[in-house]
């Protein structure tokens, strides 16, 4: 098994919903984006995916959310926009998108802070 990983940033506010209806104050995060995928043989390039392909691929889902305000993009209009949705959200994009390459997306994580990260493992 093959397993690379990139690191994307990106720029963006939220707010997080309480379940008593609340909301915390509205903040921003440079926020940090690692996706890792897997493979069992390498293309005839010797590769498990191009890195330039896979960065370019994730840029144009994280990119949605990039200088937004979280909140008011879909589907976080409805879901609490926590760095674990986050993390779901982009692994689900990223699936769709890659489903021709036939790689499997083993972990997306994603950091608020340099100390505070969620992962979601496929």
């Amino acid at each position: 098994m093959y397993t690379i990983a990139i690191e994307l940033p990106f720029s963006a506010a939220h707010q997080l919903r309480f379940a008593n209806g609340e909301m915390e104050p509205l903040h921003g995060h440079n926020w940090k984006v690692k996706i890792e995928v897997s493979k069992e043989s390498l293309d005839s390039q010797g590769l498990v995916i191009d890195f330039e392909e896979l960065k370019k691929t994730t840029q144009g889902i994280i990119q949605r959310l990039n200088y937004t305000f979280i909140n008011e993009v879909p589907p976080f209009d409805k879901v609490n926009p926590s760095a674990e949705n986050l993390a779901f959200h982009i692994y689900q994009e990223l699936h769709r998108e890659l489903k021709k390459e036939a790689v499997r997306i083993e972990k997306v994580t994603v950091w608020e802070t340099e100390d505070a990260q969620a992962t979601y493992i496929a």
